[in-house]
C-alpha cells in the first residue's frame, strides 16, 4: 500500500471534515471524547488528523476521528490535518492499519473490519492481506473469529479473553460453549489451561468440562475378574478408544509389541498446535 503525503500541513475547520464511508472507526462513548477533550485542552492536538481532498474539493477524514470529535466538542476553531494522496480502496486500509495500531479495535471488531473491506472492495484475501502488511494464514485466522455467536464474542470481549482465548472457543461445538467460557472466566484460566480444558472436551464428548481425565477413567477402574486376565478386552478397548480419538480429529498412533513373557502396547497422542486446531472435527 502506497500514498503520497503532500509537503504541508493544513490548518481546517473541523466542522468542514467529512467522515468518509469508507473509513474504519469504532463507536466511542461520551466519557473517551470527554477525556480526550481534556487532555486536548492540557497540550493540544499532537498528532495530525490525516485528511484527503476529494472530487467536490471538501476534506474527507481518513483517520483520527476520535480527534476530530474531541474538537468539536471543545469548539476548536482549527485542527490540525496532514493531506495525503490516495485511492479509497487505501484510505479504508490505512484507517484500519491506524485503529489496530492503537488498539481502538478489539479483535472481533478488526475482523469485522478486514471482511467489510474484502466484500466493498471486492478484493482477495491475499490482497488485503498483503496491503495490511499481515501473512494470509493471519488474516484467515482473524476472520475464522467471525464465525463465533454475537453472545460468545460479547462474553469473550466482557470477560477479558484474548484472541487465542477466542480460537480456542471455536473448537467446542455450539451447544458446550456458554458453559466452556463459565469455566474459563470464573476460573480465569490462561490459554494453556484453556487448551488442556477443551481437548478433555473434545476427546470425550458430553464428560462435563468439570471432570478431569483421571476422574474419567477411574469410573471405568472396577472390571470383572473374569475379565481381567482377558487380554484380547484390553485390546478391543485400546482400538476403539484409538478410533475415537481419530474421529475427532485428535492425531493418536497405538504400537502393540509382543515377547514370549508379555505384550506391550504403546500410544502416542499429538498435542493439538496452533496451526492443526482449526481442524479437529467437533463431535
Amino acid at each position: 500500500m502506497s500514498y503520497t503525503l503532500k509537503p504541508k500541513l493544513l490548518l481546517l475547520k473541523p466542522q468542514k471534515i467529512v467522515c468518509s464511508i469508507n473509513a474504519i472507526r469504532k463507536h466511542y462513548s461520551d466519557y473517551e471524547i470527554k477525556n480526550l477533550a481534556d487532555n486536548i485542552s492540557a497540550v493540544g492536538i499532537i498528532e495530525p488528523l490525516v485528511v484527503i481532498e476529494n472530487n467536490t474539493g471538501n476534506y474527507e477524514l481518513v483517520s483520527g476521528y476520535k480527534r476530530l470529535k474531541a474538537a468539536l466538542f471543545l469548539g476548536l476553531r482549527r485542527v490540525p490535518c496532514t493531506l495525503i494522496d490516495a485511492k479509497s480502496e487505501d484510505i479504508a486500509f490505512i484507517s484500519l492499519s491506524e485503529n489496530i495500531n492503537r488498539t481502538s479495535l478489539n479483535f472481533f471488531e478488526e475482523a469485522e473490519s478486514i471482511k467489510q473491506i474484502i466484500t466493498y472492495f471486492n478484493i482477495t484475501n491475499s490482497v488485503a492481506a498483503q496491503k495490511l502488511g499481515i501473512p494470509i494464514s493471519v488474516l484467515l485466522s482473524k476472520l475464522t473469529l467471525l464465525k463465533l455467536d454475537e453472545n460468545s464474542k460479547e462474553r469473550i470481549i466482557n470477560g477479558g479473553l484474548s484472541e487465542r482465548h477466542a480460537k480456542v472457543v471455536l473448537l467446542i461445538p455450539e451447544n458446550k460453549r456458554e458453559e466452556f467460557l463459565d469455566r474459563i472466566i470464573k476460573e480465569e484460566l490462561n490459554v494453556a489451561k484453556t487448551k488442556e480444558l477443551a481437548e478433555k472436551i473434545l476427546l470425550y464428548g458430553d464428560t462435563p468440562p468439570s471432570e478431569t481425565a483421571e476422574e474419567k477413567f477411574e469410573e471405568i477402574k472396577p472390571f470383572r475378574k473374569s475379565a481381567i486376565g482377558d487380554a484380547r478386552l484390553f485390546a478391543n478397548s485400546l482400538t476403539k478408544l484409538i478410533e475415537t480419538m481419530k474421529s475427532s480429529g485428535v492425531e493418536a498412533i497405538s504400537k502393540r509389541t509382543e515377547t514370549d513373557k508379555h505384550v506391550e502396547y504403546k500410544v502416542r497422542i499429538m498435542k493439538p498446535t496452533a496451526e492443526n486446531y482449526s481442524q479437529l472435527k467437533l463431535v
